[in-house]
């Protein structure tokens, strides 16, 4: 191509040789850099022919691991005296994570709908501990329910005391790990699923868990990118609502970002990464910290903002999420059958300090409480996550339910759990290779293009001025003169000749 374009700068007409060689110029300038962003593009929308990022996409291909952390009571007899609460944590006990999208429905308006299903497998090896281990936590059932109920006439309160006690239902649980994440048996729970079906989350057994297991996260309906690549992966509608109505305002009902797995391509530092977790209940949003690499891969570290958490006084725009607490709490009762229950960040890190004077045996710090995720900036692809989240119960003394004792009003951590997976392996060489060799291979080859560009350009402006110094049009030379004079030949074949 450069040869032909050289051809054409010596012998086009002279009106013709600046116009042509610019063509040439800024067509090599620009082919390359347009090459490296389609490529890039093409590899990020979601597409069964896109082998690479639809299999990661779909099945989750990577380790993905939950770690688990109690926080075992040690003075419960004390607590129900009004006395501080004292906690141990155990742990981690960690589960394998199996992810697969199913029911996977491509529409005409370039989006995709599916449902995404998750089970959980024990990983002894990895735990410290197994779950047979017995710890004990407030029982939820009496102590949630207390606060839930504490406005019904004092009648009702000795009524629902005396049905706690027919049950053996007691302010606190000691019961294995499995017991508490999967679910045990509880007379209370038969009695209230078979006379007052839908008061609790699950029918079978109660557990913390026990609705998340073998389940799926709901209908999600996001963009394929295809069309518009900026919008790839972000949730047009869940469950076919797209805004929700757990909260008090529009903002924080609304539906934002994708659904936590993968980010529109070509971030840059600026760029948040905001994604809807139907756990939480509420989009959330993550914010650039730093950037930094991993075997060789570029990556740009995002952490949740002090704000994510704060309450309306602390940042305005939380307000909607509220009744709210101290800052640092979500009250997440509106979506969870109106228990007193609370997310935090674990050990309630960035959370108000007061909430450490109610308990003994938290100590926040960010290496080991703060979550990030570790994304690859040109692709959106996430290699490296850790979301960690706190489960809290809001407990205190209500009177006519003597289950709650002299309870001091609290806000009671009982677990907290890490979501973690990172790429490794033969998987990560192959992302490294088709994500980041090639678009860097073509990236660093338009530098080439540009200068090849950048010269034709000027051996077009240099042919130009040279072309019109010699008169190469005969614009000076009277019509059908076509006889040259021997000093207006070329100067070196006038010396040959001399």
């Amino acid at each position: 191509m450069m040869f032909l374009w050289i051809s054409v700068c010596f012998h086009a007409k002279c009106d013709e040789i600046q116009k042509e060689c610019d063509h040439a110029g800024l067509f090599l300038t620009g082919l390359d850099r347009t090459h490296a962003s389609v490529l890039q593009t093409k590899n990020t929308v979601i597409d069964p022919k896109n082998e690479l990022t639809y299999t990661m996409w779909k099945d989750v291909p990577v380790p993905f691991f939950m770690s688990v952390y109690f926080f075992h009571i040690l003075n419960p007899k004390e607590v129900l005296n009004g006395e501080k609460p004292m906690v141990e944590q155990r742990g981690p006990y960690v589960y394998r994570k199996h992810i697969q999208k199913d029911n996977i429905t491509f529409h005409p308006n370039n989006t995709v709908s599916y449902r995404e299903y998750r089970s959980y497998y024990f990983e002894p090896s990895m735990s410290v501990g197994n779950e047979s281990d017995v710890v004990t936590i407030p029982n939820m059932l009496v102590l949630g329910a207390a606060v839930m109920l504490e406005k019904l006439p004092y009648a009702v309160r000795l009524m629902i005391s005396a049905t706690f006690k027919t049950f053996k239902e007691g302010p606190f649980l000691t019961k294995t790990v499995g017991e508490l994440m999967w679910g045990y048996d509880s007379k209370l729970v038969e009695f209230l699923n078979k006379y007052l079906p839908g008061t609790l989350p699950s029918s079978g057994k109660f557990g913390l868990f026990a609705e998340f297991n073998n389940s799926n996260t709901g209908l999600f309906t996001v963009f394929t990118g295809r069309g518009d690549i900026r919008k790839v992966h972000k949730v047009d509608s869940w469950n076919g609502l797209t805004e929700l109505n757990y909260w008090r305002t529009p903002q924080c009902n609304m539906i934002n970002g994708t659904a936590g797995q993968m980010w529109p391509p070509f971030m840059t530092k600026e760029s948040t990464l905001p994604f809807y977790s139907p756990d939480a209940c509420r989009s959330l949003e993550l914010v650039y910290q730093r950037s930094g690499e991993m075997r060789g891969i570029p990556l740009y570290r995002y952490v949740a903002p002090t704000t994510m958490f704060a309450n309306g006084t602390v940042y305005a725009p939380n307000e909607g999420f509220c009744p709210c607490r101290q800052s640092g709490l979500l009250n997440v009762s509106s979506c969870r059958h109106n228990s007193p229950v609370f997310i935090s960040h674990p050990h309630f890190f960035n959370a108000d300090p007061v909430l450490l004077d109610f308990v003994q045996g938290l100590n926040p710090n960010e290496d080991e409480h703060g979550l990030f995720i570790d994304i690859h900036p040109l692709t959106g692809v996430p290699l490296n996550v850790s979301i960690r989240l706190q489960l809290n119960l809001y407990m205190k003394r209500v009177s006519g339910i003597t289950e709650t004792g002299k309870i001091s009003e609290v806000v009671m951590p009982m677990i907290w759990f890490e979501e973690s997976g990172y790429i490794d392996g033969p998987i990560v060489s192959t992302f490294h290779t088709n994500l980041v060799v090639l678009p860097a291979v073509m990236e660093y080859t338009q530098y080439g293009f540009i200068a090849l560009g950048l010269a034709m350009i000027i051996l077009g402006v240099l042919v130009h001025h040279r072309a019109k110094r010699n008169n190469c049009d005969g614009g000076s030379r009277p019509a059908g003169d076509a006889t040259t004079r021997p000093e207006e030949k070329d100067p070196l074949l006038q010396e040959e000749l001399d």
